[in-house]
């Protein structure tokens, strides 16, 4: 699990785990990871952790946010980013797999060694039975009596096959491109206008889940303004967000 380190002038303060969707750092006494100094701003960031992937956003702190020394305003966080804010550092360190960067932060599944199970071998076929009055030979005298035919080693019992995932679709209701389907097929999709609304649809093995990213207003569904927990999306789900209407359905 990704986890990040606060130090000062060298010397380690303390490590955090990121265990949650949403970790917020400011000033603040409310923040997960609070920082009581005055170069930092009450609210001043906070790292969204989805699936594997984490990455910082900027809270329109006033003095910023540097990662390896350069100002961002959202980062995708690689293993040993060194995240800055005044004279405190926060390295990045995790032990998942190795990331790619994508402009978009969709990522491709990968099919790992190991995941598909061998076939199993096939089971042996019994012997004929004999024909109803059929009389064995006999022995030849003198000669070593014949053993009887070992029994057929039972057939490996073999897993019910797993029911696949149900593919997820969402259709646009409103905007200028209502009427067009997107097939949910990625682990990560992110959905919104930069800058003013950002959310993220996670295709997990239990369904799919809608999770807040950027902006001062949440994801609505069904009506309801969401907070900045993962929420299951369910058949037929109304989502808003950045004022575009969209449908969540799963495809027969």
């Amino acid at each position: 699990m990704a986890k990040l380190i606060l130090s000062m002038d060298g010397l380690v303060l303390k490590e955090f785990t990121l265990s949650k969707e949403r970790t917020t750092i400011g000033r603040k006494a409310h923040n997960d990871i609070q920082i009581d100094n005055l170069a930092v701003s009450g609210e001043h960031a906070v790292v969204v952790t989805i699936l594997s992937d984490s990455f910082l956003e900027d809270l329109g702190s006033t003095n910023g946010t540097l990662v390896n020394g350069q100002t961002v305003k959202k980062h995708f966080l690689q293993n040993n980013d060194v995240i800055e804010l005044g004279k405190y550092k926060l390295k990045f360190v995790s032990d998942g797999p190795v990331q790619t960067k994508a402009a978009d932060f969709e990522k491709t599944m990968i099919l790992r060694p190991g995941a598909l199970r061998p076939q199993p071998p096939a089971p042996t076929p019994a012997p004929a039975p004999a024909a109803p009055g059929a009389v064995k030979p006999a022995a030849a005298p003198g000669a070593a009596p014949v053993a009887p035919p070992a029994a057929p080693a039972p057939a490996p019992r073999v897993a019910p096959p797993v029911a696949p995932q149900r593919a997820g679709v969402l259709q646009l209701l409103s905007g200028s491109n209502a009427g067009r389907q997107l097939d949910l097929t990625k682990p990560l999709t992110t959905l919104g206008k930069p800058g003013v609304q950002v959310a993220v649809i996670t295709r997990r093995p239990q369904g799919f889940f809608i999770t807040h990213v950027e902006g001062a207003n949440f994801p609505i569904v069904n009506g309801k303004t969401l907070d900045s927990q993962a929420h299951a999306l369910g058949d037929h789900d109304v989502i808003e967000i950045a004022g575009v209407k969209m449908e969540f359905f799963f495809k027969t």
